[in-house]
């Protein structure tokens, strides 16, 4: 489809790309990674055509439409947001209207018989091309594209200038995907969409009938999207199939291998060199010292990429909080007529790692200023725990650095003194080296001050972390260091981000924001995920008055909030430790309700049916822990054939390397030799029958099972 032949480009003494050759075919999905600074940028750029290479040339097709996202800098002005997305559709707009001026003139009385005839059959035409071309839904491919990024109803209708510059880059996305062009080229796609626009961008582009190429930083879009990794590195491009997880492991062996030929040429080079220095002046050897010469001028050495060192490092020690580490009760949140919060309560513990989630302006900042105290509730109460050391990383948290210091001197100021000594590898780790570090701050790129802020926050010793969005312009090498940090922190972590992948590493426990409240759901993404796909049946949820959600402190107290029951087959047994803590939302209560392993349990007053649902709950618990039994149950059937499956396959690749032996010419001439032989593959014959019967019982046993569960059972809920 695409082919790059003998290409080169360079800026200045730095050659990015030398005498490259690659392809790429049509309904392909590469994703392009190597450290930043490598061309990735660049060779978009090119493909695009937006940039000349130095030398060598891009052969496409006549007819290749290409369609290229920048990582910013695109806005959108005199249109709405409809209007902008139906850009993309101006050659079937362009038929539409010229069908239309057809209809109006075709209704004038005066038109020549001839030329009406001439006129019927152009409409033909062109009614025929909209029709193949899908014209006639192009307001449901709008709506669906919009809504799957983020855009709600009445944002179609909203001047396109009124948006963010984060929202900017939505529009012209949705433009790219609504054109669909042949190719699609994608420079970080990912970085303004919040999670569910990231999961419906998945989607969509795995199921993209063109060509794609992107660079993304994040781990878990490539794997999901991507069907090749090309790795721009040390000049050239270097082809991996599979997605990115089989790159790193395949890219490593590599590397390993390049290094053993590079140590074995070294080796043979410094032998031939040998033999040249110790008979270069004998007469006799001189014609083997010649060869060897010309041998050595020959050989071309081996270059291996430079070792990308792995920072990691813990953070400074804290003072221990707390069990209760922060609590919001009633809380509401108002700007102007936008109410953010109307009634919105969580309760922290020590130990916790909570993901905040939701759409794009539904209050997950807002949730953040609040816990962190950098703002204040119009109404409620935010309660901080005992001896919590906090630190607030925000999402304009880059703007504060102070500009006048360097990048030394800013992770310098108010690090421990036992963290001075690893200022320069953390400064590597996010891609901070040489003279780099003694740049002023005010000279820095957003991106470069958003690692250094990072950076910073790393060094400074806490118990409690409340961090928005730190991973927005970190590549994988500095999110692989922020991640194992985060990951041995000690301390109570709260955080917001869009990687799918970080999110899944620390979160064990998970508050969605979204229609003026916060709900807690324990247990990691994957789970979250799964609860919302699969609500509790309407004969899992409790009865009367008090079972809506509305649990009171014992004594007749008010409410403190709503507790959602959240079951799901994956978290049924994951109720215990810190994502089971206390995920109460409202704050806790004397009869304290907690969510773990899907359960919901409190102290209810008669008056609101309390024995009924005492009855209702303990039906709940019998019916989930039969559950977790029959789970438990499906685990170990499914180890059973696995491993019976795995011994069958053993067996028989043993009888196939038997039987190609008992097949060789002269075998069975000395029959006494061979007879062991004989006997293990009869022992092996038989062993393979026995474990088939035992195979074939097992699943006889569940197709015997299986009528039995009811569909009302809780595992089939």
């Amino acid at each position: 489809m695409i082919q790059i032949s003998s290409l080169t480009k360079s800026f200045g003494d730095r050659v990015l790309l030398d005498n490259v050759t690659w392809q790429i075919s049509d309904g392909e999905r590469v994703g392009l990674c190597g450290p930043n600074g490598s061309g990735k940028t660049t060779l978009l750029k090119i493909l695009a055509g937006l940039e000349e290479s130095d030398a060598g040339r891009v052969v496409k097709p006549s007819d290749l439409t290409v369609g290229y996202l920048p990582q910013d800098g695109l806005s959108h002005t005199g249109r709405t947001v409809y209007e902008e997305a139906l850009l993309a559709f101006e050659p079937l707009m362009a038929v539409k209207a010229e069908m239309h001026e057809l209809e109006d003139r075709l209704g004038h009385p005066d038109v020549p018989e001839g030329e009406h005839e001439q006129m019927l059959a152009r409409y033909s035409d062109l009614q025929d091309r909209f029709h193949v071309h899908d014209g006639y839904s192009i307001d449901l491919k709008i709506a669906t594209v919009l809504h799957g990024l983020g855009f709600s109803q009445p944002d179609l209708e909203r001047p396109s200038e009124t948006f963010s510059g984060g929202w900017q880059m939505r529009i012209a996305l949705a433009k790219l995907l609504l054109a669909r062009p042949n190719l699609l080229l994608l420079d970080e796609p990912t970085n303004h969409l919040d999670l569910d626009a990231r999961n419906w961008l998945e989607s969509y582009l795995h199921d993209y009938p063109h060509a794609v190429i992107l660079v993304s930083h994040d781990r878990y879009f490539l794997d999901t999207v991507v069907t090749r990794i090309a790795e721009v590195y040390l000049r050239t491009l270097n082809d991996y199939p599979g997605n990115y997880s089989h790159y790193l492991e395949e890219s490593q062996a590599k590397l390993e291998r390049v290094r053993e030929a590079k140590r074995q040429q070294d080796e043979e080079m410094a032998r031939i060199k040998m033999f040249i220095d110790r008979f270069r002046y004998q007469a006799t050897k001189a014609a083997q010292v010649q060869s060897r010469i010309k041998m050595l001028d020959k050989i071309v050495p081996i270059e291996v990429p430079p070792e990308r060192r792995r920072v990691h490092f813990a953070f400074p020690t804290s003072v221990k909080s707390g069990r209760m580490v922060l609590e919001l009760k009633h809380v509401r949140k108002a700007y102007g007529e936008n109410v953010v919060f109307r009634h919105a309560g969580l309760h922290i513990e020590r130990g916790d790692r909570i993901a905040i989630v939701g759409p794009n302006g539904t209050g997950k900042s807002t949730l953040m200023r609040v816990l962190a105290g950098a703002e204040s509730p119009d109404s409620g109460e935010r309660q901080e725990g005992h001896q919590v050391v906090m630190q607030y990383f925000a999402q304009d948290e880059a703007a504060r650095l102070n500009p006048d210091l360097t990048v030394y001197d800013t992770l310098q100021a108010g690090s421990p003194n036992q963290m001075v000594p690893a200022i320069r590898n953390i400064l590597g780790g996010f891609l901070f080296s040489g003279d780099d570090v003694y740049k002023r701050v005010g000279v820095l790129s957003g991106g470069e001050r958003t690692r250094l802020a990072v950076a910073r926050m790393l060094l400074r010793p806490s118990n409690t972390l409340l961090l928005d969005e730190p991973t927005n312009h970190l590549d994988l090498d500095s999110k692989d260091v922020l991640l194992d940090a985060l990951e041995d922190y000690g301390g109570t972590l709260i955080f917001v981000s869009h990687d799918r992948y970080f999110v899944e590493k620390l979160a064990n426990r998970i508050v969605e924001v979204g229609s003026g409240e916060a709900h807690s759901y324990p247990g990691r993404y994957e789970e979250f995920l799964y609860r919302k796909d699969h609500p509790p049946s309407p004969t899992h949820e409790s009865t009367g008055s008090a079972s809506a959600g509305q649990v009171r402190q014992s004594g007749g107290s008010a409410s403190v909030g709503r507790v959602r029951h959240t079951g799901g087959p994956a978290s049924a047994g994951r109720g215990g430790g810190k994502a089971g803590a206390s995920p109460l939302l409202g704050g806790k209560a004397a009869g304290a309700a907690s969510v773990g392993g899907g359960n919901a349990a409190g102290h209810v007053s008669p008056a609101h049916g309390g024995k009924t649902d005492g009855v209702d709950r303990e039906a709940r618990r019998q019916a989930q822990i039969e559950a977790r039994r029959r789970d438990r149950a499906a685990k170990a059937f499914r180890a059973k054939v696995v491993d019976l499956e795995d011994r069958i396959a053993r067996c028989e690749s043993s009888i196939k390397e038997l039987e190609t032996t008992m097949v060789s010419p002269g075998f069975y001439e000395d029959r006494a030799a061979v007879q062991p032989v004989i006997d293990r593959h009869q022992r092996l014959m038989w062993q393979v029958g026995d474990l088939m019967h035992q195979w074939e019982e097992l699943q006889t046993s569940e197709e015997q099972a299986a009528p039995a569960q009811s569909p009302d059972s809780p595992s089939g809920t």
